[in-house]
């Protein structure tokens, strides 16, 4: 019988696991940016955010800033933190377009009360629930982390984080100390019935309760099946919806109408809008 594989929580803390050759992996295999980059859509799809309405997001967890390039082709502004610098230095080499800091979620989100419109996490909250040290007590780091992030969003807003839980009770004592530090909401779990494509949200909110959204149920067989694949180059980053490839001239001419829209001075579209340079000698 093959035997599963260890989850990476359990092998250390998390600014030593997502060094340099993992951090590599999140700008070369395509399987792992096309799953970041649609679990971010579904984070975003339940923060509920007003149409047409830039906004001030949170991505915690942020890595090498898959999700915050999503956000960022939304047409909203972000901030992410991180622990590892590993993974903070590729962001900076993939010019993510959002603010960066690194720090542990865990010692709480160090912003101002009411800073944000709203907060994403993709796969980060269940590292909480391990102790890499003596002085780690998972349920005192989960409440700090939570009643940090209650406090710096707007009230009203929500909070959608992305998560792996190990088991049950794991996943009891992160949502108990999210009430406990004053959130209502709940658990969206996605494609319960897959064993490779089950997603698990917890939607919080920070104001009055209000309804859960309900989990997708339906997924293509085809999709599922998919397989990595690597190469020695970045792989471009494309928006998951429109399959536009970043920085080619369909990419400029979205984001430069997406400014005009926001009120931004644009320069004029042209033939070279877009174009790719020779290099100078």
């Amino acid at each position: 019988m093959a035997c599963r594989r260890r989850r990476p929580e359990l092998r250390g803390p998390p600014e030593l696991h997502y060094d340099k050759s993992e951090a590599r992996k999140y700008t070369r295999n395509s399987r792992m940016i096309d799953i970041q980059t649609k679990m971010a859509g579904r984070a975003l799809e339940l923060l509920y955010l007003p149409e047409d309405q830039p906004c001030y997001l949170l991505d915690i967890g942020c890595g090498t800033g898959l999700s915050g390039d999503y956000l960022s082709d939304e047409g909203h502004y972000w901030v992410g933190i991180d622990i590892s610098p590993a993974m903070l230095d590729a962001a900076l080499d993939r010019d993510a377009e959002g603010d960066l800091l690194l720090g542990d979620m865990g010692q709480g989100i160090p912003f101002k009360p009411g800073s944000f419109d709203g907060c994403i996490s993709i796969s980060a909250v269940q590292w909480l629930c391990n102790a890499n040290k003596k002085s780690d007590i998972p349920a005192k780091r989960l409440y700090r982390f939570f009643s940090s992030l209650y406090s710096v969003l707007v009230r009203g807003a929500r909070a959608v984080l992305q998560l792996y839980p190990e088991n049950s009770e794991q996943l009891e004592l992160i949502t108990t100390q999210a009430i406990k530090a004053g959130f209502t909401g709940g658990v969206v779990v996605d494609y319960p019935n897959s064993a490779k494509a089950k997603k698990f949200y917890l939607c919080l909110f920070s104001g009055p309760s209000t309804f859960l959204p309900k989990g997708l149920n339906e997924i293509d067989e085809e999709e599922e099946a998919k397989e990595s694949t690597f190469t020695n180059e970045r792989v471009p980053y494309k928006i998951a919806r429109r399959g536009v490839v970043k920085k080619s001239r369909e990419w400029v001419l979205e984001k430069k109408d997406r400014c005009r829209r926001q009120g931004k001075e644009v320069r004029p579209d042209t033939q070279y809008t877009g174009r790719n340079r020779k290099p100078r000698f």
